[in-house]
């Protein structure tokens, strides 16, 4: 992805809720993309697949490249197979995401039918197959249940039965475990890793929580107010974060062990709304560090190491 730019209009005016995001990836490889709601990071997500609402919303500028392609440049009809094919996606809240009038049995055959033009017969012993290998118990029945006969837990693995359907080259997760319980949570994430590890995809996991970005993500991307703000290797940024907005993401984050009466810290106000953003640094109003030009400055994306961005001045002073 190179400077990837979504607007929306409200009001008669427009706003970027992703403004100049770039990032690559290689096979096998996941990126965690983190922050708070409404830091765009769903809407860059969902500019990945081309299914930002239009209107009131449109992709402006930028590239989104797989193998060299720019999916941008792709007809509606080209890329609606790409979908399911090279690219799938993990929606947030699967009860939403599915159709609630198909049994989910149909629902991950339809996959097989539309993308490898195989007979029904076919795909329904294919999705039998697909709920077996996400660990749904005795699959034979339950592609006959309709998803709100299933658990949370069980509504998440047919969604990802659905976007693995077709052995795709990249899985966008978009908080794929945020409604499920620490237990179910932590099944759901080792096996998306063991089955990324299986079909050596690429994976881009979206999220809030920086405890499951540790655990899946090999390189992370900040996001605050539709910009990246830092970027590196998950082991770097947990080590040594940059950004004041990533210091405080990892200070509001729970430590295993910690005294429970340990308050957590946390970052004063709130992101601000995208089509009201302050003149310079949109996170200078709760930033600790703030300097005079973080006021009437955007800071740029900086490389003060190998593999690593930050878009702060006084990160820069560092």
């Amino acid at each position: 992805m190179k400077g990837l730019r979504t607007e929306f209009r409200s009001g008669g005016s427009s706003f970027a809720a992703v403004d100049g995001i770039s990032f690559s990836l290689a096979p096998g490889e996941t990126l965690g993309i983190v922050g708070e709601s409404g830091c765009g990071k769903s809407v860059t997500s969902l500019s990945i697949m081309r299914l930002v609402p239009n209107p009131p919303g449109r992709i402006t500028a930028g590239e989104i490249k797989l193998d060299g392609r720019n999916l941008l440049d792709l007809p509606e009809s080209d890329m609606r197979a790409v979908r399911g094919d090279d690219i799938a996606m993990i929606f947030q809240e699967p009860m939403t995401a599915l159709n609630p009038l198909s049994p989910v049995g149909r629902q991950i055959a339809e996959m097989f039918v539309l993308h490898e033009g195989a007979n029904w017969n076919e795909a329904m012993d294919r999705a039998e197959d697909a709920l077996r290998q996400v660990r749904v118990p005795s699959p034979e029945r339950r592609i006959k249940d309709y998803p709100h006969q299933l658990s949370g837990g069980m509504r998440q693995r047919v969604m990802i039965a659905i976007a693995l359907a077709c052995g795709p080259d990249l899985l966008v997760a978009d908080e794929p475990t945020t409604a499920l319980d620490v237990t179910v949570q932590a099944q759901v994430l080792a096996l998306l890793k063991k089955l990324q590890a299986d079909a050596g995809m690429a994976m881009i996991f979206i999220t809030h929580d920086l405890g499951v970005v540790a655990e899946t993500a090999d390189r992370v991307v900040v996001m605050y107010a539709g910009r990246k703000v830092e970027e590196a290797s998950v082991d770097d940024l947990f080590e040594n974060p940059l950004h004041p907005y990533t210091v405080g993401l990892i200070g509001a984050t729970p430590t295993p062990g910690a005294e429970r009466a340990e308050r957590l810290a946390d970052i004063p106000g709130m992101v601000p709304p995208l089509n009201a953003l302050p003149q310079g640094c949109a996170f200078a109003p709760r930033c600790p560090r703030v300097m005079d030009r973080c006021l009437t400055q955007k800071p740029a994306l900086t490389a003060p190491a190998p593999g690593r961005l930050v878009a702060c001045f006084a990160a820069e002073r560092t």
